[in-house]
């Protein structure tokens, strides 16, 4: 293994060099150990430094020299992938393939923005005047990045890249528990694909940097990925200062199995939905509707699947379900298990857990208001009910105050049905509902986002760049004064 990443950051922040941040130093610490992995610098508002200038200078460069840096730091992820992956296994508690698909992520979303600077921005209007007219994109300036734990890497990387291919500088504030496979790694690849000084700050910090990113004066974009609840006061203050953001939040994410679905690959397919990184993703399957034919079956089997997974320390163990994040989200997680048995839940398999784990749960005989049914759980809780028609399941589905996710299970003709019927941002057919690609528009709709997208080209042009309006006369226009 590299040591690619040296010691450099320790104590520090990132604002083009290391250097101290004038918040105080906190532990890195691995969640399934408790074990101290380094210490880093704290950003507060006094450190989110004026980077207008390095973007100006930035936003000069041509297509091809901002493409290369990029596809630079595109090969760095893959050329460093066993160390980086060994960060994110350990600072976030994930399994080595998780770590892996962060990786090979983060490569894939740098050769996708790797084109983005080539890609036509503009369009020939027509015009009642003698003239020339047209739209074309230029770069939004300076664009303000707050990223979460869970994914964090990759939720980090599909605003920075093609922010940053764009012609923008960037703030990057990533959730201080991964600061370092989201932060310090991120820093490291670009400073090392040859990005020039000033353009990419990380600044880990607690309420104060975020709110500093948000409103610093240069900032014109804010992209942020997180809860609902963090979401909105991020919105409201973007609103009050006339910025553009950028809201990916919560989701309480259902996956409809339908009459005649195989039960197998189907409690297959709900297991990763629900478990998949302890239910720790806004795309985590939250609840399970089983047509009422299939119901019991389906049970059954999905309480055989949780009773078999393996859970421990993924970086010494060879598990499926690595630690909940800190001592908070596991309460969080524990509460309303809690609340969802006193409610009336049958607690078919799995528990509570112990220390760092949440063992694979599956909860039964849950009410619509049952916490463990209405709300985003964000551990690894599969709460399933039945459900006798197709209107049903849809009006199950919608009755979530969050549109991000759904999967269908079953026959492709009756999806296509149920498809039509719901609000989210996402429909897999046959699939679960967890996925995502380097080149697809993502966001959800309702409370799971303010509907705007990141990811692909034309999302990504819209995202981080302003429109302006062009003229041209071949001669100065007359006027009547």
């Amino acid at each position: 293994m590299t040591d690619f990443l040296g010691t450099d950051w320790h104590e520090k922040i990132f604002t083009g060099t290391w250097t101290a941040g004038s918040g105080e130093t906190y532990d890195v610490i691995e969640p399934a150990t408790a074990e101290t992995l380094g210490r880093l610098g704290a950003a507060s508002a006094d450190d989110v430094t004026r980077a207008a200038a390095a973007q100006k200078e930035w936003a000069k460069t041509t297509p091809a020299e901002r493409a290369a840096v990029l596809r630079r730091a595109g090969a760095l992820w893959a050329e460093h992938a066993d160390e980086l992956a060994g960060w994110i296994i350990r600072e976030a508690g994930s399994i080595p393939p998780k770590a892996a698909l962060e990786i090979s992520s983060a490569e894939a979303i740098c050769y996708e923005s790797s084109a983005l600077p080539s890609h036509p921005k503009g369009q020939v209007l027509t015009s009642n005047e003698p003239r020339w007219s047209f739209a074309r994109r230029v770069p939004a300036g300076v664009v303000s990045v707050i990223a979460p734990f869970n994914f964090p890497l990759i939720l980090a990387m599909r605003s920075v890249a093609p922010a940053l291919a764009l012609g923008n500088a960037v703030l990057l504030k990533p959730d201080p528990r991964t600061a370092v496979c989201a932060g310090v790694a991120i820093a490291k690849v670009f400073a090392e694909a040859g990005l020039p000084e000033g353009l990419l700050q990380v600044l880990p910090g607690g309420l104060d940097a975020g709110e500093a990113v948000v409103a610093a004066p240069e900032v014109s974009v804010i992209s942020f990925t997180g809860s609902t609840a963090a979401g909105r006061k991020v919105g409201e203050a973007a609103g009050r200062l006339l910025k553009r953001c950028h809201l990916e939040l919560g989701g309480n994410n259902a996956l409809v199995v339908l009459p005649g679905a195989e039960v197998g690959p189907a409690t297959s397919a709900g297991a990763f939905g629900s478990w998949m990184h302890q239910g720790q993703i806004c795309m985590t399957t939250g609840r399970h509707l089983v047509h009422e034919s299939i119901y019991d079956e389906y049970v059954e089997q999905l309480a055989e699947r949780a009773r078999s997974l393996p859970v421990g320390d993924p970086a010494t163990e060879e598990v499926a379900i690595g630690p909940i994040i800190d001592e908070k989200q596991r309460t969080h997680v524990r509460d309303i298990l809690e609340k969802a048995t006193a409610d009336g839940a049958t607690l078919v398999a799995g528990g509570p857990g112990e220390g760092a784990f949440v063992p694979p749960t599956v909860l039964t005989d849950l009410s619509p208001s049952n916490p463990a049914w209405a709300q985003e759980i964000f551990g690894p809780v599969a709460p399933v009910a039945r459900f006798s028609t197709l209107e049903e399941a849809a009006e199950m589905v919608n009755a979530s105050e969050y549109g991000l996710s759904l999967g269908i299970l079953g026959d492709v003709g009756m999806a296509m049905d149920l498809a039509d019927l719901v609000d989210t941002g996402k429909i897999h057919i046959n699939e679960q509902t967890v996925s995502d690609e380097a080149n697809v528009p993502f966001g959800g709709m309702k409370d799971s986002g303010n509907g705007s997208r990141f990811g692909g080209a034309e999302a990504n042009i819209e995202a981080f760049t302003e429109t302006q309006w062009v003229t041209m006369r071949s001669s100065i226009a007359p006027y009547p004064f």
